[in-house]
């Protein structure tokens, strides 16, 4: 696989991104091109680089870039709204549409964990987007983060909230937290191993954020827009077992946006524990990846007029 950086501006940050090209001396291009967004606390070293390999050598061009404030990407440190990724993948489109080995006509969404509701609502305001696939996503930013809570927390993350929005508008700075305040690891043992196993490897991975970055992800109701990506097909794939974005964030999205849709239910799996090159539930969702877009970029009803 050929990869070279192809960083590119948002809201006038500089974000950092790698350009995934398929190891055949351009025999191929111009490539269809993938674009995955990362979820809570991702970085393109973790999962947008594992799609990237994985899908680069099955003909694809892959962009695997961070948000801003995350990696060496500009912004500010610790602010993660989902609002503001969505503008960060939208300018990731406009840099891959730039470049002459990739058919920008040919260009889909891979969403991952809170991602998975990003590349939702990318794609319901960009035409250009073909087709979108959400894994173990969220439709609905305050259901998903109130079922990783029992009582006691959520109501303690709800004045803590409270409280903030009162020293953001005196000092005008937010108070940072530790993103496991928000989103709750310790009741989901199995993703919970994972991440101390394998996540925080990478480096800068669960640094602390502001809690008014708890404030806008509950803000964040992709699946209220879910429907505007039709005529364009939207996969939905969620793992059956998953205790940290629930199955019923797959199906309420699933039920709010319109055909052409289909939901898989990875029966057996949690959320993220299957995340390895050569797991077989992860060769078995690339599979599904590439059928779902090689069909998608073929068939006409994607074929939608630029907006």
């Amino acid at each position: 696989m050929t990869v070279r950086p192809l960083p590119f501006f948002s809201v006038g940050k500089r974000l950092d991104a790698d350009l995934h090209l398929p190891d055949d001396d351009g025999a191929g291009a111009p490539y269809p091109i993938l674009i995955p967004a990362s979820g809570f606390q991702g970085l393109k070293v973790i999962h947008p680089q594992r799609f990237a390999r994985t899908l680069g050598a099955r003909g694809y061009a892959v962009l695997a870039f961070d948000y801003a404030g995350f990696g060496d990407s500009e912004g500010e440190r610790g602010r993660l709204a989902p609002q503001e990724w969505v503008e960060n993948l939208r300018a990731a489109v406009d840099r891959a549409s730039t470049v002459d080995s990739v058919d920008p006509d040919r260009t889909g969404l891979i969403g991952w964990g809170l991602g998975g509701g990003v590349v939702v609502a990318e794609a319901a305001d960009d035409r250009r987007v073909r087709a979108v696939a959400a894994l173990n996503g969220i439709g609905d930013g305050a259901r998903s983060t109130r079922t990783m809570h029992d009582e006691d927390s959520w109501q303690h993350l709800q004045r803590r909230i409270r409280a903030d929005r009162g020293r953001r508008a005196e000092l005008g700075r937010s108070e940072i937290t530790s993103p496991w305040d928000i989103v709750r690891l310790d009741l989901d043992s199995a993703t919970e191993g994972y991440v101390n196993l394998e996540l925080y490897q990478a480096p800068g991975f669960g640094s602390g954020v502001t809690l008014e970055s708890a404030e806008m992800l509950l803000r964040f109701h992709p699946e209220s827009v879910a429907h505007r990506i039709s005529p364009r097909p939207l996969l939905v794939a969620h793992g059956s077992e998953n205790r940290l974005h629930y199955p019923e964030e797959a199906r309420s999205l699933y039920q709010h946006a319109a055909e052409p849709k289909e939901l898989v239910m990875l029966e057996g799996c949690g959320h993220t524990e299957w995340m390895f090159d050569d797991n077989p539930t992860f060769q078995s969702v690339v599979d599904k990846l590439d059928d779902f877009f090689r069909t998608a970029f073929t068939t006409e009803a994607s074929r939608v007029v630029h907006a």
